[in-house]
């Protein structure tokens, strides 16, 4: 049995059974009161996003390889196509200093080993060696095995904090959407409204937490085969390229960069991602994030005791929860 299929059918031993018994009942009411609290949570992020064009031209600049980048006849999906010359990448237009990005990525289907997909958020256009970045990053596996997401953070050229996951979908059977929510006070990676990620800022002077940076946003498909699956063991059978991941809808809610200094940031609160609703864990946000923890994390470096021998990063041992 796939990860995939494993996971659906305990999705489906959790569903609620109806009866008359007041405890179902009783279960059934608060099953719909968490429903109704996650969309409050988040009618104010579908207001925020409608106000934001999705066109690609209109947010986006093509890295490299342009003739790798190609898109649907209305201009709404945006293709990526890796082969064994290059693959190819894009980039905001645009610097952000805190906020809410987000995007509907399809990942590349069938025998995808090798092959990394990456959205991510850099301060450096060139991944310089005092950048800050938040990632997520798609490893390829061979046909019929999950797909693993890798998140990291970076602060000032340092990373080494990674965690993985696996997913309760496939990823490449339609489109999905990502997200990061940024701010002074955490960083939350989501996936379908869905925390899988809570990154905490101390709130005092640190070496861990990105927060002085403006970032663009970026997204790129390349080869990783000496590392992305199985540790470099499953290379990538360029008989099956070009290898291709689609884009649409992208959408932001953030403190557009301005030099010297913008006035939306992160100090005055007037933005819905700066107040104090999204510098925690939402009630109903506690619930995904305490089931993605329990069923799908397969690597956290903050429990790699063998990695970390002597001492945890500092951030360790601050809790998502608070």
């Amino acid at each position: 049995m796939t990860i995939y299929k494993l996971l659906s059918s305990q999705r489906s031993i959790r569903k609620p059974l109806l009866s008359s018994k007041p405890e179902a009942k009783m279960a059934v009411a608060f099953l719909i009161f968490t429903i109704a609290a996650l969309m409050a949570s988040f009618s104010s992020l579908e207001a925020a996003e409608s106000n934001y064009g999705s066109s690609f031209g209109e947010n986006f600049d093509i890295m490299w390889s342009e003739n790798h980048f190609k898109t649907s006849p209305d201009g709404q999906i945006w293709y990526l196509s890796l082969d064994k010359e290059t693959g190819c990448g894009f980039q905001t237009k645009q610097r952000y200093r805190f906020g809410w990005f987000s995007m509907k990525l399809k990942l590349v289907g069938g025998d995808s080993a090798g092959v990394v997909t990456a959205y991510y958020m850099c301060s450096d256009t060139g991944a310089g060696p005092e950048r800050d970045e938040l990632d997520f990053e798609f490893l390829g596996n061979r046909t019929g095995e999950p797909y693993i997401i890798q998140t990291n953070v970076y602060k000032s050229g340092v990373g080494s904090r990674e965690m993985r996951h696996v997913l309760w979908f496939d990823p490449t059977e339609e489109f999905h959407t990502y997200s990061i929510l940024w701010n002074n006070h955490q960083i939350l990676f989501f996936v379908d409204r869905v925390p899988i990620r809570v990154y905490k800022n101390t709130g005092k002077s640190n070496d861990f937490f990105p927060n002085e940076k403006p970032m663009y946003l970026f997204s790129s498909i390349w080869n990783a085969d000496d590392w992305a699956t199985r540790g470099g063991l499953e290379k990538t059978d360029w008989k099956r390229s070009p290898f291709v991941s689609s884009y649409k809808e992208f959408k932001v809610d953030g403190c557009k960069w301005e030099e010297p200094y913008p006035a939306c940031v992160s100090t005055t609160t007037n933005n819905w991602w700066d107040q104090y609703g999204a510098w925690h864990l939402t009630d109903s946000q506690k619930m995904d994030f305490a089931w993605v923890e329990k069923n799908l994390v397969i690597y956290n470096y903050c429990k790699d005791t063998e990695r970390f021998s002597n001492k945890m990063p500092v951030e360790c041992s601050l809790s998502p929860w608070d």
